[in-house]
């Protein structure tokens, strides 16, 4: 079911909104990663450490879940669909994995925050935690940034069910040309 304009203008805005929110609340999450992991102060450490899962959990989780349901919304209700092109599952199946593996790593922002505001940031495994926050966040800007090229470009190919789909809806217009003539 195709949206009408403004309806499918609203969608697409709300999810180009959440998507760049989650972009650039994970660009900022990186850059307090990296001064954490390379600070010599640790006042400042802690206190990026608690900002960073402050900014998980109030911003960075709500924009990648609402970017994965307007997505969803936004593909049901153009022509895109959300099972007739690669690209698009693709998109659907990159989203999924990556609001997962965001969940997964909450456990390692909390653990890094609950051992800052105890007021230690020294040892082994405070340093392995604040690097794997850097490492996570890089590799979600790559997993968003081919989020993003995926949209704009738009690699051609349909899917089973979009071929099936198409031919379909070319039979059915072709039998209405023929009634109608």
């Amino acid at each position: 079911m195709i949206m009408a304009p403004g309806l499918r203008k609203l969608a697409l805005t709300a999810h180009v909104t959440s998507s760049i929110g989650w972009f650039g609340a994970v660009a900022a999450f990186l850059a307090l990663a990296l001064v954490g992991l390379t600070s010599q102060d640790a006042q400042l450490a802690r206190a990026f450490s608690l900002a960073m899962e402050l900014i998980t959990r109030f911003v960075i989780v709500p924009l990648a879940f609402a970017s994965l349901l307007t997505g969803i919304v936004s593909s049901l209700g153009t022509k895109w669909g959300l099972f007739r092109y690669y690209w698009v599952l693709l998109k659907l199946l990159i989203t999924v994995l990556a609001t997962l593996i965001l969940l997964v790593h909450t456990q390692p922002i909390e653990r890094l925050a609950d051992t800052a505001a105890k007021g230690w940031l020294l040892g082994a495994d405070v340093y392995q935690d604040q690097l794997q926050m850097v490492v996570a966040a890089t590799a979600a800007l790559v997993a968003l940034l081919t989020l993003t090229a995926l949209s704009v470009y738009k690699p051609r190919g349909m899917t089973p069910y979009g071929q099936r789909n198409q031919q379909e809806q070319s039979t059915s217009v072709a039998v209405e040309d023929a009634l109608t003539n």
